[in-house]
């Protein structure tokens, strides 16, 4: 086993990975996987049992082009990304739980999983299989008798959405003005300081989420994901012996995508002529020049994501052994560190039945585009 294992970690070492689309998300005991045509989500029961479910992706390219350009290609998989994720954490939490669960337990999960909401998009793959089909189906299952349905969907949304935008945005812009002083008589430090107090912001609460026992299950199926794609990608059967050997981390995890929005942050936020808007206006300083930092911020955050976008998953993600890609995510590669664990077979074999489940699909339309 240790033979196969070094022999396995060198050919990865010395051998580039094919470029794959095929990204991912960890979910409540259980791995959804993301594909060109579809996306599955493969969860461990409390029977031991991995329950596999299976949506369409409907492509928006024909209506919507513009929505696949540059920059904007980036705001607009984020987005889908993080629909898609709740989606899939759906489906876990109706399977990972068997019936003798009480009614209670179930709401704490849910509660949970609306507070770890702004998290969740950690733990997902930045997938540049959006190129091509991103939209989730509309028909999917709404399961409403699970308790947990459209309103309460859109509610745990908002609350997440609220939630980053208070720590990352508000927060840090708050302390930066406390320590620094207005933001146009020093507007560098300013900026660097509100950048660096939101990545420390972001670091603790990955840090302090990653205490939970249920986190930290999820964590180990992050790891496996990052693992099963690490094989699929090196042309390996999909065994959880061969994935286990790989590492856990992955150049095009959302981690390191959201290290690189932050750090793309700093530099947007520096070149923006706030300066002159605020003198235009004549706004006063105190809370209304505070106000307006804080609004643009807000409003820029979609160039910024579209930016992170094209560098760490169109650029990086298909030269991952180019040196200057490897510096520039060094950063968010580090961070993996604390939200990907080592997985069990368990949870490998989970990854790797949602994997299966997607390559299965497209598989089946190559073979009609060949027919």
């Amino acid at each position: 086993m240790g033979a196969k294992q070094s022999e396995l970690k060198r050919a990865f070492a010395e051998d580039g990975a094919h470029k794959t689309h095929v990204g991912g998300q960890a979910l409540i005991e259980g791995v959804m996987m993301r594909g060109k045509y579809n996306w599955a989500a493969a969860v461990r029961e409390p029977s031991g049992a991995v329950y596999v479910e299976e949506h369409e992706l409907a492509s928006g390219r024909a209506r919507h082009a513009w929505l696949y350009w540059p920059i904007v290609r980036g705001c607009r998989a984020f987005v889908e990304s993080l629909v898609l994720g709740y989606k899939a954490l759906e489906v876990a939490a109706l399977h990972a739980f068997g019936d003798e669960e009480s009614q209670a337990e179930k709401n704490d999960v849910d509660v949970a999983r609306a507070a770890a909401g702004n998290a969740s998009a950690a733990s997902c793959e930045v997938d540049a299989a959006a190129e091509t089909a991103s939209s989730p189906d509309a028909s999917a299952d709404e399961n409403a008798s699970s308790g947990f349905g459209k309103k309460e969907m859109a509610f745990s949304m908002a609350l997440g959405l609220a939630l980053g935008v208070v720590l990352f945005i508000v927060a840090p812009a708050l302390i930066a003005n406390l320590l620094v002083g207005e933001y146009d008589e020093h507007t560098l430090a300013w900026n660097i300081v509100d950048g660096l107090v939101r990545v420390a912001v972001f670091v603790f609460y990955i840090w302090l989420i990653g205490r939970m026992e249920d986190i930290k299950r999820m964590f180990g199926y992050h790891g496996a994901e990052h693992k099963t794609i690490h094989c699929f990608e090196h042309g390996l059967p999909l065994t959880p012996d061969n994935a286990r050997a790989f590492p856990r981390l992955h150049v095009r995890c959302g981690t390191a995508f959201l290290i690189m929005v932050m750090l793309i942050a700093i530099m947007v936020y520096t070149v923006t002529p706030l300066n002159a808007l605020i003198a235009a206006w004549g706004v006063p300083d105190g809370p209304a020049k505070l106000a307006l930092v804080i609004a643009a911020r807000i409003l820029l955050m979609p160039l910024i994501a579209g930016i992170s976008y094209e560098i760490t998953v169109k650029w990086a993600g298909s030269h991952p052994e180019n040196p200057l890609v490897k510096v520039i995510l060094w950063p968010g590669m580090q961070m993996q560190k604390l939200t990907t664990r080592e997985p069990d077979d368990g949870q490998i074999e989970c990854a790797i039945a949602a994997m299966q489940k997607v390559l299965e699909r497209e598989r089946a339309q190559a073979q009609a585009a060949e027919a």
